[in-house]
């Protein structure tokens, strides 16, 4: 097992929602846990075979997790004229009010100041996102269900 497929395990464990995983291939035995939250995963990974071998790709296993960040920084200076609406809190997101209601709001729709945008369920509370300004909907930056942390961007707006 190579340093590319344990990054792509350890991506589709953290997206998944999965609690833990293990898997044991020849010599190769890796562990991934994941928090309620799905925040970083943590990772155990033994190999059988010589030291040498286990340590640097044991060492450089976690560091598939922030290449998601790097990766995101380039949209942002493309995107500079768009303001950036973040989660003031940890919790999972949604985008309707509940499972029957349609959405809060689309890509492409005006919202004005104290519009609700979202749903963020906090210890079983649900939380109301308001809008702080005005503008039109350029982008939405997660997905529906999915955990969010404290100041990650949300959407984008255009306030032209």
């Amino acid at each position: 097992m190579d340093l590319k497929e344990i990054q792509n395990l350890i991506k589709f464990v953290s997206n998944s929602g999965v609690a833990e995983v293990k898997l044991e291939t020849g010599d190769i035995k890796i562990t991934i846990r994941t928090t309620l939250e799905g925040n970083t995963p943590d990772i155990t990974y033994v190999q059988q075979a010589p030291i040498q071998q286990a340590l640097p790709q044991a060492a450089s296993a976690p560091q598939a997790t922030p290449a998601t960040p790097i990766a995101a920084a380039p949209v942002a200076d493309e995107t500079s004229k768009y303001i950036t609406i973040k989660s003031p809190i940890i919790g999972t997101f949604y985008r309707k009010p509940s499972p029957d209601k349609p959405v809060f709001v689309e890509v492409g729709a005006s919202i004005a100041k104290g519009d609700v945008l979202c749903v963020i369920e906090a210890m079983k509370l649900f939380n109301e996102i308001e809008s702080e300004i005005s503008g039109k909907i350029v982008k939405i930056l997660v997905d529906d269900m999915s955990p969010v942390e404290f100041d990650q961007p949300l959407f984008l707006v255009d306030p032209s």
